[in-house]
This record gives structure tokens, C-alpha cells and sequence, in this order.
């Protein structure tokens, strides 16, 4: 996979890589190139997680329990 391409990444492969650059930026240990593309990384992986969540939350949304225990769906919001 190359290494910009982050729509293949599970949510959690991509917030622990995200975690991971982040730890290295607060660090600031990277030089200045290096700081660069690893914010460049993380905006792209921080999208990638945000659509991820946007994806999960329509889905649990869209799902809800009647009283009776049946499950059906409700209009969004």
C-alpha cells in the first residue's frame, strides 16, 4: 500500500498511526521536512477516522429499538 494511500486502513490501524505521529510531533525530536509530512500523514488519517466515525454513527443511527423490541429505522436528523 503505498504510503498515502490511507482509505484502506482499519479506523484502528489508522488512529494508532495517527497516535504515533502525534507522540513524534509533541516530541520534537523530527526535523523540520520530516514534521512536515508527518503532519501532512496525519491530517490525511485524521480525515480518514472522521469519515469512518460519520460512516459507524449513520449506520447506529439509523437503527433504533421500538418499544415492542423490534428493531426498525428513524429518519436522520
Amino acid at each position: 500500500m503505498p504510503e498515502d494511500d490511507v482509505s484502506q486502513l482499519s479506523f484502528e490501524d489508522a488512529l494508532a498511526e495517527l497516535d504515533q505521529i502525534v507522540r513524534g510531533l509533541e516530541g520534537g525530536t523530527l526535523k523540520l521536512d520530516a514534521a512536515v509530512q508527518a503532519f501532512e500523514r496525519g491530517v490525511k488519517l485524521r480525515r480518514h477516522c472522521e469519515a469512518k466515525l460519520a460512516e459507524v454513527e449513520a449506520r447506529v443511527e439509523a437503527l433504533v429499538q421500538r418499544a415492542d423490541g423490534s428493531l426498525g429505522t428513524r429518519k436522520l436528523e
